[in-house]
């Protein structure tokens, strides 16, 4: 079975930085497509930005441009780097990873989350 452990969340002013990380741990998998959702309170967990195994990216409009999503495949990690954030991108960050098995060809595995507050 594979696990995500996400690191990186806190509180950061407006305007600032913040780092994501997430590590897929496991024996005998092989990760596909990672990415990354935030769900802010009392709202649906969307889409921020997808990576995929040869690395092409896509953002959800509202972070094009100021979030860059990367990963070591060698390390099975996923980052999401965030850039001059806003008040509005508040929310809980949960990776997400899919990923396959011998006996699993295809699963999806979420991370704990990590709370991104950001000051106004």
């Amino acid at each position: 079975q594979v696990q995500l452990v996400e690191s990186g969340g806190g509180l950061v002013q407006n305007g600032g930085s913040l780092r994501l990380s997430c590590a897929a741990s496991g024996r005998d998998f092989s990760i596909g497509d990672m990415g990354w959702y935030r769900q802010a309170p009392g709202k649906q967990r969307d889409l921020v930005a997808v990576i995929t195994s040869d690395g092409m990216t896509e953002y959800d409009a509202t972070v094009k441009g100021r979030f860059t999503i990367s990963r070591d495949n060698a390390k099975n990690t996923v980052f999401l780097q965030m850039n001059t954030l806003k008040p509005a991108d508040t929310a809980v960050y949960y990776c997400n990873a899919q990923y396959s098995t011998t006996s699993l060809p295809r699963a999806t595995v979420w991370g704990q989350g990590a709370l991104v507050t950001v000051s106004s």
